[in-house]
């Protein structure tokens, strides 16, 4: 197994297991996102994390707000919500055939402070945009996403055809290289884990740079991109973390 200083060189994003990250992993790969407080604690044990720091650790993600609790059902909050939808699309999205279009967001809004400014380009990275110069973002139009009605005030949305050709464009606007190259260092990560911890770890890895990938048409992708067999991997262990919570909570 490789060490942690190797997984930081490759640029894998590897984190600590703990019970929280387990807690939230099963709550976002469930649908509705709800679950017992005994299907979370029989959930976490093969990853050697005992009862009571899964009752400790729920009780301060709810103090914190990550978790709503209905007498012994722990749900996940809004907020948790809206990162259960990206996580979502980012391992489902949603697409159309690509006619050549690209879709132009244009920031119109002025006088907005660093933090709206920041959040704003947070948003608009989230929704799998480019900046291609200040306030004018851009990405193929293959997402069959709507804008959220609430950016409406602070930004004109357009369809475009620029002229440059649109390969050269995507290359410009994302690092295509540096992502398909940590999604095959996360792949191969993934094929020689060993144990629960680390296969976690490497899967919770892998989703987090799932939300980063740019969803392409595959005529702008370089050749052999490791995106879908990340995702086909990702699929796969999740269903295999509900499965098992779904078959402890049958044997009762």
């Amino acid at each position: 197994m490789r060490t942690n200083e190797t997984a930081e060189a490759e640029g894998l994003d590897l984190r600590p297991l703990s019970a929280r990250s387990v807690v939230l992993s099963l709550l976002l790969g469930s649908h509705p996102p709800e679950l017992p407080v005994k299907d979370l604690v029989r959930g976490v044990e093969p990853f050697g994390v005992g009862g009571s720091t899964v009752r400790a650790a729920l009780s301060r993600m709810v103090a914190a707000g990550d978790l709503h609790r209905e007498d012994t059902v722990y749900r996940l909050s809004d907020r948790l919500l809206e990162r259960q939808r990206r996580q979502d699309e980012s391992v489902r999205p949603r697409t159309r055939a690509w006619d050549g279009d690209w879709e132009m967001v244009v920031i119109t809004a002025t006088g907005r402070g660093p933090a709206e400014r920041a959040e704003l380009r947070t948003r608009l990275t989230a929704l799998r945009l480019a900046e291609l110069r200040e306030g004018v973002w851009l990405r193929p139009a293959n997402l069959t996403r709507p804008l959220p009605a609430d950016l409406g005030p602070v930004v004109q949305h357009y369809t475009a055809r620029p002229d440059a050709p649109a390969r050269e464009l995507a290359e410009s606007l994302w690092p295509l290289d540096a992502w398909a190259g940590t999604a095959r260092a996360l792949l191969a990560r993934i094929a020689g884990a060993d144990g629960p911890a680390d296969r976690f770890t490497a899967f919770a890895a892998a989703v987090r740079h799932l939300l980063a990938d740019p969803v392409l048409p595959p005529e702008l992708l370089p050749a052999d991109w490791p995106g879908a067999r990340l995702r086909t991997a990702y699929t796969g262990y999740q269903g295999e973390l509900t499965e098992r919570v779904r078959a402890r909570a049958g044997r009762e």
